[in-house]
């Protein structure tokens, strides 16, 4: 019986150089440093096909209109098993992709991508709309869909960008193996925020590279909703121009046996940059969770403001969490600065909740909603920081976050 890594193989041409890296050395293993706590092994063992039928085109709309953010005037990009669908997205490509801009060598999943998939690119201009990048998944047998997509922002232009994921309720498992490339050019700023809400059976593997010019601007707000068996994000943000700036916050929700990884890179290239990256996190059941953050700062990054924390919240006596903030600093004149906490709830928080009469389970989903406020308050849109909000207590009752205590804000 063929492998997935055996259909892999022959399915792509053997001249693909993005390829080669994968071709020798396979998926990642748990021998390896950036995935020893993420095995993948029990994830590959579904005969999944690379190319399915086409799905029906009612059962897409009606996941366009579960997508749908209410009241926010957006662009529509809609991708369907991998594939971009010009007649449901409202922006043309400016063609196929022919190069990556990640290192293949290093993350070699990103050259699996570029040899299956069949990516396209997208030139912003100076003045536009918001766009919602919407991605689809929805299959009758096990399948492995490689999606990739890249923006580029050109000289002062501005962007935000809203990133959806959905897989269809009741269908096979996926694996998604998901390639986005932001180029931002001098001046230009974008602003990125991702939604992961998952199902049961769902396997997503996410990479992000980002590339930044002079004075440009990356703000990100991600957010891992539960139930997908296993989501895994690789941030990497390139600060290669004076006076970069760069802001990433994730709150990641993993419960029962999911298992949520989230790794980032910050690389401070040149002099003059600031970077902020807060994650946190709430751990229910069985859950576990990885939290891997490196800043590198280079010899020549002279003038650096560089700032990473990871906290974390464990409401089960069962969940983990590996978090391991880094620092490779070479230059001297420099103010950096990382840190990680785990913990559970605070008692003398719950106690001051209690004695005013509010439940005990009441009082937890306050707690919680106070902890996550510091990543959910950095939604600038209102529109899309209700539609976060609505899939963040989908399964829990909505508390508005300025009805929490101001004694109990942090934990």
């Amino acid at each position: 019986m063929m492998t997935l890594y055996d259909h892999l193989v022959a399915a792509c041409p053997r001249d693909a150089g993005s390829f080669a890296a994968f071709r020798s050395l396979g998926f990642p293993t748990i021998r390896e440093e950036d995935w020893r706590f993420t095995n993948l092994a029990p994830y590959l063992k579904d005969d999944y096909r690379l190319v399915v039928p086409s799905p029906d085109v009612s059962l897409v709309r009606e996941l366009l209109r579960s997508c749908a953010v209410d009241g926010w005037d957006a662009a529509r990009i809609v991708f369907v098993n991998g594939v971009l669908q010009e007649s449901l997205s409202d922006v043309p490509s400016t063609g196929s992709l022919s190069d990556v801009l990640v290192d293949t060598s290093t993350y070699r999943l990103a050259g699996l991508n570029a040899a299956l998939s069949q990516g396209v690119g997208f030139k912003m201009a100076r003045a536009n709309k918001p766009i919602h990048l919407i991605h689809l998944y929805t299959t009758d047998v096990p399948a492995f869909f490689q999606p990739r997509v890249r923006f580029v922002l050109p000289s002062l232009a501005e962007l935000t960008l809203l990133e959806s994921s959905l897989c269809a309720t009741g269908v096979a498992p996926v694996m998604i193996n998901a390639l986005l490339e932001c180029v931002l050019e001098e001046g230009a700023r974008l602003t990125h925020y991702v939604l992961q809400s998952g199902r049961k059976g769902e396997r997503l593997l996410s990479h992000t590279q980002v590339v930044q010019a002079r004075d440009s601007v990356y703000d990100n707000v991600t957010l891992n909703l539960p139930e997908a068996d296993l989501i895994r994000n690789q941030l990497n943000v390139t600060l290669d121009g004076t006076g970069c700036e760069c802001h990433l916050y994730g709150l990641y929700l993993p419960a029962d046996h999911q298992l949520i990884d989230n790794h980032t890179v910050v690389d401070h290239r040149q002099p003059n940059c600031e970077s902020n990256e807060l994650y946190k996190g709430v751990l229910r059941g069985n859950a576990r969770a990885v939290f891997n953050g490196k800043i590198f700062v280079r010899r020549e990054a002279q003038k650096t403001n560089a700032f990473q924390k990871n906290n974390n919240l464990l409401l089960g006596d069962k969940a983990m969490v590996h978090s391991k903030p880094q620092l490779e600093i070479f230059a001297d004149d420099v103010k950096c600065s990382h840190g990680s906490t785990i913990g559970q709830f605070n008692p003398d928080s719950l106690f001051y909740l209690r004695a005013r009469g509010i439940g005990e389970e009441m009082a937890k989903e306050l707690l919680v909603q106070a902890f996550g406020a510091d990543i959910t308050e950095r939604v600038s849109s209102a529109a899309v920081q209700r539609h976060l909000e609505k899939h963040l207590h989908r399964e829990r009752p909505i508390i508005h976050r300025y009805d929490v205590p101001k004694h109990v804000e942090h934990i």
